[in-house]
């Protein structure tokens, strides 16, 4: 595994001959989490496969809408040839963005959709509401298929769209796939970890014949397999992300996973960029759509080979990255995403 703690990064390449170095930027929600620092990565390859263009990938230590919109406003001095944004809070990233983009500044949504209001024309990202029910899809295979009793569902963010899509897609899933479980949630996990260790906890604790706790993000997946593990229990774990902690637990049977895939999205947004950044190449505009991944037993082995080192992430993700970039089915409208 690689252990990643990005703090500011920066990049410089050759100029393009006129004395000029291009600068784009990346500012991320939070640059020690999983999600981030994959995105972060990926943005990083995108724009290295670009010759003569120079980066900057910041964020918060934690989640802090605040402190990350700061630094958006101090990027757009150092990096104003295009930005991409990953936040968690894009209503206070709306008007900002809006005066970027009148300024003559590209700006990429990445992961979060903006709100219609900042004017962005790009977003890269996944169908969130789908990623949900292809995890619940996951769960259900585990569970009879008459099942009957309740799921716990928690949220460590309750408001983000992203994680809240998911929510509605695990509930709906369930609905339509085992009527007679009935899907009690999302409850508030917290974004802290030990706060969301504690959650979990009490949910776990105040619901002992549970079928199922899931998870819309990262601290969800390892903390409940934690506590799987601890208590020796059978019922299913499962959350999103990839991180390290997560992945080592699927291993061990202990959770079930739904990578968003975090690393093509940066490196789709890296590569445009920079693109544009470099030779005027147009932004595409709409919703370009990445898909999930699934992560069990059965491919845990080739996702931690493929997680093992920055060089075996760049050559696993290569041809989706250039699949995505390329097949226009990938495109969609800004109106449809979900």
């Amino acid at each position: 595994m690689v252990g990643l703690l990005l703090g500011p990064v920066a990049c410089t390449k050759q100029n393009d001959g006129e004395g000029h170095t291009p600068t784009v930027g990346f500012v991320v929600a939070n640059k020690q989490l999983n999600f981030s620092q994959e995105m972060s990565l990926g943005f990083i390859a995108g724009v290295n496969q670009v010759k003569g263009v120079s980066l900057q990938v910041d964020g918060p230590n934690i989640v802090d809408g605040p402190r990350q919109l700061a630094l958006f406003q101090e990027m757009r001095k150092t990096a104003p040839d295009g930005i991409s944004v990953f936040t968690l809070t894009p209503d206070l990233f709306a008007e900002p963005m809006a005066s970027a983009i009148a300024d003559g500044v590209p700006i990429i949504a990445v992961d979060s959709p903006a709100l219609p209001s900042a004017g962005v024309e790009l977003f890269i990202g996944n169908d969130s509401y789908e990623l949900g029910r292809l995890l619940a899809r996951k769960v259900i295979t585990q569970l009879p298929s008459n099942a009957t009793g309740k799921v716990v569902l928690g949220t460590s963010s309750p408001g983000v769209s992203v994680l809240d899509r998911r929510a509605m897609g695990i509930r709906d899933e369930f609905k339509d796939k085992l009527p007679a479980v009935t899907v009690f949630g999302p409850f508030d996990t917290k974004q802290e970890v030990e706060a969301n260790m504690e959650a979990w906890e009490t949910l776990v604790k105040v619901n002992p014949s549970a079928l199922a706790f899931i998870g819309t993000s990262d601290a969800d997946g390892w903390n409940l397999a934690e506590i799987r593990r601890r208590e020796v229990a059978s019922w299913v774990a499962a959350a999103f992300d990839i991180d390290p902690k997560s992945l080592a637990a699927v291993k061990n049977g202990d959770l079930i996973l739904v990578s968003p895939e975090h690393y093509v999205k940066g490196a789709v947004a890296g590569r445009l960029q920079a693109e544009h950044a470099k030779t005027g190449k147009a932004l595409p505009k709409g919703w370009l759509y990445v898909p999930g991944l699934a992560v069990d037993r059965f491919n845990v082995d080739e996702i931690l080979a493929r997680q093992s080192t920055v060089a075996t992430r760049a050559t696993a993700f290569g041809d989706e990255v250039n699949r995505i970039l390329t097949d226009p089915s990938y495109l969609r409208p800004l109106s449809d995403v979900s």
